[in-house]
Order: C-alpha cells, then structure tokens, then sequence
C-alpha cells in the first residue's frame, strides 16, 4: 500500500478483487493534478489495466480534476482496460451528466459493488464449453 500526499489531496493505492484501487481524499483540483496524473500514468501504462477510483472521501472536483480522469479513462480504454469511479455522491454524478461525462465512466455506490462486476473483455481464460456441446 502507498500513500501519497499533495497540496490538496491524498492517495492511497492498494490492489483489490484484481483490481488497483486509488482512494483519494480531500480536493481534485488544480493542485491535485499534476501529481495525481504522473502516478495514474503510471498505472494505466500497462495492457489491459483494471484501476478503480474511489472517490468516496473526495470533497471537490474541478474541471482539472474532471480532465484528469477524462485523460485516465482515454488512458485505459486504449489500452483495453477498465475504469470504475466509486461515489456515494448524488452532485458528483449530477456534475457528469450536465458535463455530458455521464454515459462516459462507469460509476458505482461504493467500492464492494464496483470490485463485484467483472468485465469480459478483461478475462484471460478461454471459453467454456457446456457440458451439453463436448463431444
């Protein structure tokens, strides 16, 4: 687990459900994104990677912050990834769709919710067959 701190935000980083987790606390703004955008360059520089954000404890976000996981969701669908934000938050959903953000990312109540969906773009294992169709 490491912990990190800026001017105005912390983050944490822990794995999960095969998941990395960012939890962040305090404010994405401004100050928050140069640091918060190297580390999650960082984790999403890989193939296919299944990062989770928790911004459950964030208590603002500006358009900084809003282009910063923009940029993280671009990030990781190029690379076949996955993306999940979780907020318990009502006005942070509410701020996604008058920004037309919110069909973009998928946006979860907590974070046992958001480990619990698995994506089938990201399974390595080969298809099953029924036991009616082996031969």
């Amino acid at each position: 687990m490491a912990e990190n701190h800026t001017e105005s935000v912390t983050y944490r980083t822990t794995r999960a459900g095969g998941a990395t987790v960012v939890t962040l606390h305090g404010d994405l703004d401004l100050l928050a994104v140069p640091v918060l955008s190297a580390a999650l360059d960082d984790l999403t520089s890989g193939a296919q990677p299944d990062l989770v954000l928790d911004l459950s404890p964030v208590s603002f976000v500006d358009s900084s912050g809003l282009s910063l996981l923009c940029r993280a969701h671009n990030r990781v669908r190029s690379r076949v990834g996955r993306l999940r934000l979780v907020t318990p938050d009502d006005g942070f959903r509410r701020l996604l769709r008058r920004t037309g953000l919110g069909d973009t990312f998928e946006v979860y109540p907590g974070l046992a919710p958001a480990l619990a969906r698995s994506h089938p773009s990201l399974s390595s294992a080969a298809p099953r067959r029924s036991p009616a169709s082996v031969s």
